[in-house]
């Protein structure tokens, strides 16, 4: 029998949400470097609205209404979509070596962490299974969305759990498109949700029964062994760092906010079973049929991070007849992780906006 492999489990508490996603890139960062074990993290954000990491931020959330309601804004080091946050639920994630699991892509990474979660919630009384391609649901009904990707060596996956939750606070400070509800066969962003208080009648099993059937279920399923831990001083400091130099920063929030208001912007999106992505393109050459600037956004996952912008890197000065080529050599040698979406989303997403210069 393989001996279990350690892994430390620490709870950050309640924190800023910037401070929460800085001591995210803190233990990637440290766990790269040899200096951060392999480790589950728990963690709570006080009322917090977080977008995704290639997410446009004024068209996922009405940044007016959260500003008047006071609640933190930020920017995930993971891709997905908005999320509402606060004390009423609570992450959960893992940061560990590639060769811990086994598991060489993202996709079947996601299907046995979010299959391990599931069977911690149903040990608890209740019907949860996992959703493709990131969710936990009871009943058709979302109860914890995850996400993660690859940087290098290191994989970092998370995800929350409702425990409870204002579904009309979170659907007034969210801009969720009919589009998305409709695929979800409802009209009501707060329908696509439960949380554990509705599922126990108002009275839900305490965080630290949920946290512990978690980690049970994370020892049984994935071959691990949980043990409590400690936060060192060195990764408080490294957050503390990345917090003020950068995820702090109103610049890497606010970052990608609407490109497709400028005026020689042509702006298409393409959703397919990874998510939706949508390329913002400006074009050059005598005949306007050459990229001059390409900028992707959505909801999509990827890895390792830095792909996303290398890939609009390599797309400059291509001609519109070779997009399709360009986008697969790029990630025929890139060593990316596609979570669902395949190089032709992109593709499919690039072609729609260059039509839109005809």
């Amino acid at each position: 029998m393989t001996e279990a492999k350690p892994f430390r489990v620490i709870d950050t508490g309640v924190r800023d949400c910037r401070e929460q996603i800085a001591f995210d890139q803190a233990l990637i960062e440290g766990h790269k470097a040899g200096t951060t074990p392999d480790t589950v993290r728990f963690l709570t954000f006080p009322p917090s609205v977080l977008v995704g990491r290639h997410q446009a931020i004024s068209q996922e959330l009405n940044l007016p209404a959260c500003r008047d309601a006071g609640v933190g804004i930020g920017r995930r080091v993971t891709g997905g979509g908005a999320l509402y946050l606060d004390e009423g639920q609570f992450g959960w994630e893992l940061v560990f070596h590639k060769s811990t699991l086994g598991l060489g892509n993202l996709g079947d990474l996601a299907r046995e962490i979010c299959e391990a979660a599931a069977e911690g919630l149903s040990s608890l009384g209740i019907a949860a299974r996992y959703r493709p391609r990131n969710d936990i649901e009871v009943e058709g009904r979302k109860i914890s969305g995850t996400g993660g990707f690859f940087d290098g060596d290191t994989i970092f996956y998370q995800g929350t759990i409702l425990v409870d939750m204002d579904g009309a606070r979170m659907a007034g400070l969210l801009n969720i498109p009919a589009a998305k509800l409709a695929k979800h066969g409802q009209t009501d962003a707060a329908k696509r949700i439960v949380t554990l208080s509705a599922l126990f009648d108002g009275a839900p099993p305490e965080a630290a029964e949920v946290k512990a059937a978690l980690l049970a279920a994370f020892a049984r399923r994935l071959g691990i062994a949980p043990e409590r831990g400690t936060i060192t001083e060195a990764e408080e400091r490294a957050a503390q760092a990345i917090h003020d130099t950068e995820i702090g920063r109103d610049a890497f929030v606010y970052g990608i906010d609407d490109p497709s208001r400028a005026a020689d912007v042509l702006s298409a999106s393409h959703t397919g079973a990874g998510g939706t992505i949508t390329a913002h393109l400006r074009l050059e050459g005598p005949r306007q049929d050459r990229i001059r600037e390409v900028l992707f956004t959505g909801d999509f996952f990827v890895a390792p991070p830095r792909i996303v912008p290398d890939l609009e890197a390599a797309l400059r000065g291509v001609e519109l007849g070779n997009l399709e080529t360009a986008v697969e050599g790029f990630f025929a040698n890139s060593g990316a992780s596609l979570m669902s979406a395949a190089p032709a989303d992109f593709a499919l997403a690039l072609g729609a906006a260059a039509t839109r210069a005809a």
